[in-house]
């Protein structure tokens, strides 16, 4: 199993509107950048990842699950652009500010800080674990 982080802004995708989608999850749409792209095609069923809302609030606030493997983005008609599909598994019982992960030297070599504008990016175990930690979930979801 890997794990990732996807960013959003609230204003146009929410983790309430996530958590809405229910069991069967949402295409994870509009991504227009080769890497986070690439990011996507390595992505398997039940890979675990970080919901982030960016802009606003900068910080993770749920757990997502990999419910459908990467598939042809439906808002475009550009064969090179794919998605896969999310679900919301759970909240995180505090939010993990991008303040509080900069501040954590556990942390300095995460995409979310040294790639801050990639909005689906790999997150290593080690990483997986603490923002867990940091977010009041130990164990961390497997």
């Amino acid at each position: 199993m890997a794990f990732w982080l996807f960013k959003s802004e609230p204003d146009a995708w929410s983790w309430e509107k996530q958590k809405e989608a229910g069991a069967k999850g949402t295409e994870w749409t509009g991504v227009r950048n080769y890497l986070a792209r690439n990011n996507m095609r390595a992505m398997q069923l039940g890979d675990k990842g970080f919901f982030y809302h960016s802009n606003e609030g900068l910080e993770v606030v749920g757990i997502v699950e990999v419910c459908a493997l990467v598939h042809h983005d439906s808002t475009t008609d550009d064969p090179r652009w794919e998605c896969v599909d999310i679900r919301a598994v759970r909240d995180v019982p505090k939010p993990v500010t991008l303040k509080d992960v900069k501040a954590n030297p556990k942390l300095e070599k995460m995409a979310l800080v040294t790639s801050m504008r990639l909005s689906v990016q790999p997150v290593t175990p080690d990483e997986w674990e603490e923002v867990c930690r940091m977010a009041g979930l130990v164990p961390a979801p497997q």
